[in-house]
């Protein structure tokens, strides 16, 4: 229906239709946010085309999205524990998003010397989020270059020891996760996808009982070698927010924010128990 029919309608039918369009704005908005631990990710400068972004909604995580970079700039997902076991077999390849703009392929990779690094990993969202969810994984918005040490090696590390030891430590933990870019631009070769100089991943412990919120921040650069101590890579999420120019956590009040993006406290995550963790595969 264009615009010139819609104006034709009858002022009653067009009340009904701009209330009903409202209606379901809003009903998206609230299902992001459930998806989302005290807000989604929000640009710190709504001027810097830059980290321009849009959301992306996947059963399990949301993705923000960067037409521009062709890149996630952030992937949220929850985690809980789950019985150890297997997840469903990985699709064969990679799938075009029909909801981004500049369209990335499955073959835009290949023969790069990057991998194709999941952002919401495909072996925690199958076992907590399910078949679909996992396929949805495999969808190029969900995926940024890594090198294969870090994507086969420390990456990998970090994920595992998500499902197998703090979600395990928790019960439930809130993941937020993408790249980091500096001011010179590099692009796969002979494409327009930008090349991340290193990844971040936060993680969010909700209160339960006497346990106050805690948190636990990681900074990944690529060139890796991917045996190197988890511990090496803990930042404060103050720092990833001065990296990334977003802003996480923003739903809680400003003092609970201060303290939690300022606070560097492995030790609450028994961090030293995977520090040196070998990868799983």
């Amino acid at each position: 229906m264009n615009i010139k029919r819609i104006l034709k309608l009858p002022s009653w039918l067009l009340v009904v239709v701009i209330l009903g369009g409202g209606f379901t704005y809003w009903q998206e908005v609230q299902e992001r946010e459930r998806h989302a631990y005290a807000g989604l990710p929000l640009t710190q400068d709504w001027k810097d085309w830059r980290r321009w972004h849009h959301v992306i909604r996947n059963p399990g995580f949301m993705v923000g999205y960067s037409d521009i970079r062709m890149n996630p700039l952030w992937v949220t997902y929850r985690l809980e524990a789950k019985e150890p076991g297997g997840s469903g077999p990985r699709p064969s390849g990679f799938d075009e998003d029909w909801r981004s703009l500049t369209r990335v392929k499955h073959s835009d990779y290949t023969g790069s010397g990057y991998d194709r690094g999941h952002l919401a990993p495909n072996y925690a969202i199958a076992k907590v989020h399910g078949r679909e969810a996992q396929l949805k994984t495999f969808l190029m918005t969900n995926i940024s270059p890594q090198t294969p040490n870090l994507n086969r090696r420390v990456w990998q590390r970090i994920e595992q020891s998500a499902m197998d030891h703090f979600v395990v430590l928790k019960k439930e933990i809130w993941v937020i996760t993408g790249p980091i870019f500096d001011e010179q631009i590099e692009r796969l070769p002979g494409k327009f996808i930008e090349i991340p100089d290193a990844f971040y991943k936060i993680f969010i412990a909700p209160p339960e009982g006497e346990r106050p919120i805690q948190v636990l921040a990681f900074v990944v650069p690529q060139g890796v070698q991917g045996n190197e101590p988890l511990a090496k890579f803990v930042t404060s999420v103050r720092e990833i927010e001065t990296a990334t120019g977003l802003n996480f956590l923003h739903r809680l009040p400003q003092a609970l924010q201060d303290e939690l993006e300022t606070t560097l406290d492995p030790k609450a995550w028994q961090l030293e128990k995977v520090n040196r963790v070998k990868g799983r595969f």
